[in-house]
């Protein structure tokens, strides 16, 4: 329930205000503030689903008044912005009207033997949150982010993971040594050499490593696999998206390991 009356916010050197522009358009925000940014009804809808409680309700003042009262048990304090100002916050072109403020998860500890995806580098937001979407449908329940991929929980990864991160291990910021607790084989993808996925024998559980967009899976990683798997492509093109590469082999993944 909530605990007090709608905050309104009409002016835009409002503190909270300067917050949560920072928190929407940020990527990094979230670390510093501690608290991560849902923006549309469907991202919103997905936390509560999980049941996180979040700390604000955050409203376009015209939705509100309309609509809005229907979230209004959902969060501990709600906050309308006049519309003009709520569009100043979104990094959105056509602003989600609403959103959520929630505490930033605790990092958890690595699991050692989960059937895993690692990130090695990934730059793009979309990618990323693409393939925490695949992660979840496949039953890879654990992503480990290396140093120096995607912030994943940053407004635009979390906007592309529509609500996957809610049912994810996610573990960020790591070092190389930090896969030493790791039980399960790795396998790496690749453009030119290893098995082809469809004639591969795939272990389970495993862990999928997943590289940089143009340059792959870096030294270091392909140094630990222990098996490079590449996917047929007759149709001649140089290489494949790397989100869609990743649905590809987790979703063989979860073939192999239902027969």
């Amino acid at each position: 329930m909530t605990d007090t009356a709608p905050q309104h916010i009409h002016s835009r050197d409002n503190a909270l205000l300067k917050d949560l522009r920072r928190l929407a358009q940020d990527s990094h925000a979230y670390r510093k503030q501690g608290r991560i940014w849902l923006e549309g009804d469907h991202l919103c809808r997905a936390a509560l689903q999980r049941g996180l409680q979040p700390s604000h309700a955050v409203f376009q003042a015209s939705y509100f008044g309309t609509a809005g009262h229907q979230w209004a048990d959902a969060a501990g304090k709600v906050v309308t912005i006049e519309d003009g100002l709520f569009a100043t916050v979104s990094a959105l072109e056509s602003p989600g009207r609403m959103a959520f403020v929630l505490p930033l998860p605790p990092q958890p500890a690595l699991q050692p033997d989960a059937p895993t995806v690692i990130l090695d580098g990934l730059q793009d937001a979309g990618n990323v949150g693409a393939i925490l979407r695949s992660a979840g449908a496949f039953g890879f329940p654990q992503v480990l982010a290396m140093k120096g991929t995607a912030a994943l929980w940053s407004p635009k990864v979390l906007r592309a993971g529509m609500g996957a991160h809610f049912g994810l291990r996610l573990v960020e910021g790591l070092e190389p040594q930090r896969l030493d607790g790791l039980q399960v084989p790795l396998l790496a993808t690749s453009s030119h050499q290893g098995d082809y996925l469809h004639r591969a024998a795939l272990p389970w559980p495993c862990a999928w490593v997943l590289g940089h967009e143009g340059q792959g899976v870096g030294a270091v990683l392909s140094a630990r696999a222990t098996q490079f798997v590449r996917i047929v492509q007759p149709g001649g093109e140089e290489s494949l998206n790397v989100a869609a590469a990743a649905a590809i082999c987790l979703h063989a993944s979860a073939a192999a390991h239902a027969r």
